[in-house]
């Protein structure tokens, strides 16, 4: 019996949906999630719940049911998945494991992809291709754990120079920088419909670097008076930048 009301107070919890239902409109929810369900949640037969797969696509459905395999959830509607505004998040390489927390918080941050970054102050090692699997897979499993879906891709290291001439049609292009117009003033603008956000190294980027980058169509924007690490600085520009794509102004 489902708790009284739950449905009325807030909107159903969302899970992770590994399979689609089957023809009669079941779902099968695995062991992990139905634990966060059951034992954490304190979800009962016949509360509702969404149901997020890995394209996106949701579902809404009712609890029917546990068992050792995981739980049971009979479809009651679909909703056809909308692309997420496109957001990437172009990093200068960090050195050390502070890029695998960097490619963690942006895929939880519904970032759409990550593109590393070679600077002319970068001190990490430029990625091989078993690298970037390694943080393709950090990113397919912080999507699935935020319910950020579908996940974030990880692209291969790219120049600075590739980068300033590769922003994507429509997208409104920014590029972090100490002493910047701050980046909350510009969020009263129009919404874009994507945005690109250049974050530097640790000595930030080289004079000619950010000038190359705003003669390109950038936009040179600051986080405040503090500074900040490399990763902390594109997680804080990847939050706010989140806000505004989702923000129903614009």
């Amino acid at each position: 019996m489902g708790n009284p009301g739950r449905s009325e107070m807030k909107p159903a919890p969302r899970f992770a949906l590994h399979s689609a239902p089957d023809v009669r409109g079941t779902a099968r929810i695995a062991r992990e999630e139905a634990h966060h369900m059951r034992n954490v949640m304190r979800l009962e037969r016949g509360d509702a719940v969404t149901l997020i797969d890995q394209e996106g696509q949701s579902y809404s459905g009712t609890i029917s049911g546990y068992d050792r395999e995981g739980a049971l959830v009979q479809i009651v509607s679909s909703q056809r998945s909308h692309p997420r505004p496109s957001l990437i998040v172009a990093s200068a390489i960090i050195k050390g494991p502070r890029m695998d927390f960097l490619v963690e918080k942006s895929a939880e941050l519904a970032a759409t992809e990550l593109w590393p970054i070679v600077c002319a102050r970068t001190v990490g090692k430029v990625p091989g291709r078993e690298k970037i699997l390694r943080w393709q897979r950090l990113a397919a499993a912080a999507a699935k754990q935020s319910l950020a879906l579908p996940p974030m891709q990880v692209r291969e290291a790219v120049p600075f120079a590739t980068l300033i001439r590769s922003v994507p049609r429509d997208t409104l292009a920014l590029i972090c920088s100490a002493g910047s117009e701050p980046m909350t003033r510009l969020m009263g603008n129009e919404r874009p419909c994507g945005l690109l956000i250049a974050s530097g190294p640790e000595g930030d980027f080289a004079a000619d670097e950010l000038q190359g980058a705003i003669a390109a169509g950038f936009v040179a924007v600051g986080l405040g008076p503090n500074r900040l690490r490399s990763e902390t600085a594109a997680i804080a520009a990847l939050a706010l930048a989140g806000q505004w794509l989702n923000s129903k102004t614009g």
